[in-house]
């Protein structure tokens, strides 16, 4: 959940009202919300960097407020104060409008062709005659941040350029270029640069260079122009220092460019309404024309309302409770949806206003209501069935073994389940064709590209790591595997497995035979063949030839056991000789 901070005192001057931070607390609880500490800047600062960088450091109280990850309507103080005062019956949900300039010619943004292999989205919008304060300025600056680190997923979907409107001329050009031809003087630097040095300069900003990788390996790289060529932003970098926003900033140009059109969207969406209550006019937005590269027109922001209709039979039943169509209709309208009986039967119209992108079922609705209805104010019931709940019977025979192998002297190991291709190919001398391996599409590391299909590599490079351990070195783990089965509607399926190995200076075979004796003991399981369990000689490639045997359990094979051929240990970087043996526990059950 992501946490806002905001300086009390500035909030409660928002909602009117000063609170105690006991009633504060259960204001954000019935609101959905919970406030998760009360600090200062320079408590943050001693705690995190020393008393010595906190000398200097304000002593306003900061709430920190932890609020949904999808109600993006929350990230700033504007829209936290709103959705309060709305909630408290002290104000109307606001409307949004989308208004044309007054000089009647919308500023134009021009996408060219060239941006589809880059960021090939873009959307706009202007906040006309806004007034800014030194707190309103923070607060727009950390939206951005906020909105960036969330449904932006750190710029990589959407990034925000905020800039001052009256330093720039229209119409503006979103293009890509060869980062050679890009040349511009960045935010808050002193001369130009190019986009290659650029990208060279940030490699050691702490802030910008999580945002290299996004363009650093494309072609071109993506910039927007106004029609004298200057540079606004260099997406999703950073924004020119020509139209830096200040204090003095009256009119405000907004444009997101996105590789997620939606997305982009909802993120303008909620730059604008959330500080257009500080232009001349409040919650107007002035609106500006995208052209795409097809010459297709469209206005942003689209700022758009909708409406959902459910009945009040619904939330009451799902909610549990038993209110009125209109009391249902007025606990929606304090949520910032507007609802309304319609008149036939229970049904209630909801108009969802364009803050509320978290809004996508009925049940989404329903939750708003039974929040403010109060979770604390449903009544109490007795469930209408009863359940006696059990402990899976795979993970109880799993916990019974584990137990009685340790008892046994095997210390037991905990392995990662994805692995490389090599770990169960190459290593075990075995074919890609006969693993039956899930495969990642699109692996982060080299070790991490296929789920396992055996447990052995994980035992093996465990012992590779603790080479200096005292010898022998016994392990085992019971795990799952993951097997490709067509049968299964995902395609591969989970199968528990027991995995042991005994590592000395002789190959010790009778210590793991041993231990699948003590093993089908314990799961009751007689030496006999055709009725109970017996192994017999089998040839596997893993093995020294002529030490590996077949486990039996009534006539079906569910493992193997063995001496390691020498290839194996030596692939996984030991020197000794290694018995293991590996077998399948759901047939037991």
């Amino acid at each position: 959940m992501p946490t806002v901070s905001v300086k009390r005192d500035l909030l409660f001057q928002a909602l009117g009202k000063t609170y105690t931070d006991e009633e504060f607390d259960e204001l954000c609880f019935e609101f959905g919300l919970e406030l998760d500490e009360i600090t200062t800047e320079r408590e943050q600062i001693s705690r995190e960097q020393g008393d010595c960088k906190a000398s200097g450091a304000s002593e306003v109280v900061l709430y920190k407020i932890d609020v949904p990850a999808n109600r993006y309507d929350l990230l700033c103080l504007e829209g936290l104060a709103r959705g309060l005062q709305v909630f408290k019956d002290k104000m109307e949900a606001p409307r949004y409008r989308r208004v044309s300039p007054a000089s009647g010619e919308p500023q134009r943004l021009l996408v060219t062709p060239e941006t589809a292999a880059v960021r090939p989205h873009a959307v706009a919008a202007v906040l006309r005659d806004i007034t800014f304060t030194q707190e309103r300025y923070d607060s727009f600056i950390e939206l951005q941040e906020k909105l960036h680190q969330n449904v932006c997923r750190k710029r990589t979907l959407v990034a925000i350029g905020t800039h001052d409107l009256d330093t720039v001329c229209g119409p503006f050009t979103y293009t890509a270029k060869l980062p050679a031809d890009i040349h511009f003087r960045p935010l808050n630097q002193t001369q130009e640069f190019t986009a290659v040095e650029l990208m060279s300069l940030y490699k050691t900003d702490s802030h910008l260079r999580h945002y290299l990788h996004i363009i650093e390996d494309k072609p071109a790289y993506p910039v927007i122009y106004d029609s004298n060529g200057v540079v606004l932003s260099m997406p999703p970098i950073i924004n020119g220092d020509h139209s830096k926003i200040s204090l003095k900033t009256k009119n405000v140009f907004v444009e997101c460019t996105a590789t997620d059109l939606t997305k982009a969207k909802i993120v303008l969406d909620m730059m604008v309404t959330m500080f257009s209550e500080y232009c001349a006019e409040p919650f107007t937005v002035e609106g500006a024309e995208v052209v795409s590269p097809d010459g297709s027109t469209y206005m942003y922001p689209e700022l758009a309302y909708r409406t959902e209709t459910l009945s009040s039979e619904f939330i009451n039943r799902k909610v549990g409770i038993n209110e009125s169509t209109e009391r249902i209709a007025g606990l929606l309208t304090k949520m910032c949806l507007r609802s309304q009986p319609t008149g036939a039967g229970d049904q209630i119209q909801v108009e969802i206003p364009p803050t509320r992108s978290d809004v996508i079922h009925a049940c989404d609705i329903m939750e708003d209501a039974a929040m403010a209805y109060g979770f604390n104010n449903i009544p109490r019931t007795t469930p209408g069935t009863y359940t006696v709940a059990n402990q899976y019977p795979l993970n109880k025979l799993t916990e019974l073994l584990r137990q009685d192998l340790a008892a046994a002297g095997f210390t037991e190991a905990l392995n990662f389940a994805l692995c490389s291709q090599e770990d169960i190919t190459d290593k075990l001398r075995k074919k890609l064709c006969e693993t039956r391996a899930a495969h990642i599409a699109n692996p982060k590391t080299a070790e991490f590209q296929v789920a396992r299909t055996t447990l052995l590599p994980g035992l093996l490079k465990t012992i590779a790591a603790n080479r200096k351990m005292p010898l022998p070195l016994k392990l085992f783990e019971i795990s799952d595997v993951v097997l490709k089965d067509e049968t299964k509607d995902v395609g591969a399926r989970n199968s528990r497995r027991l995995c042991a190995v005994f590592y000395h200076r002789s190959p010790g075979f009778e210590v793991i035979h041993g231990l699948l004796d003590r093993a089908m003991q314990l799961l009751e399981v007689a030496p006999a063949r055709g009725t109970g369990y017996h192994i017999q000689a089998a040839d596997d490639s893993t093995f020294f030839p002529g030490r590996c045997a077949e486990v039996f359990v009534c006539g079906v094979s569910v493992g193997r056991l063995g001496v390691l051929h020498p290839d194996v240990i030596q692939r996984f970087e030991l020197t000794m000789p290694c018995s293991a043996l590996e077998m399948d526990l759901e047939p037991f059950l």
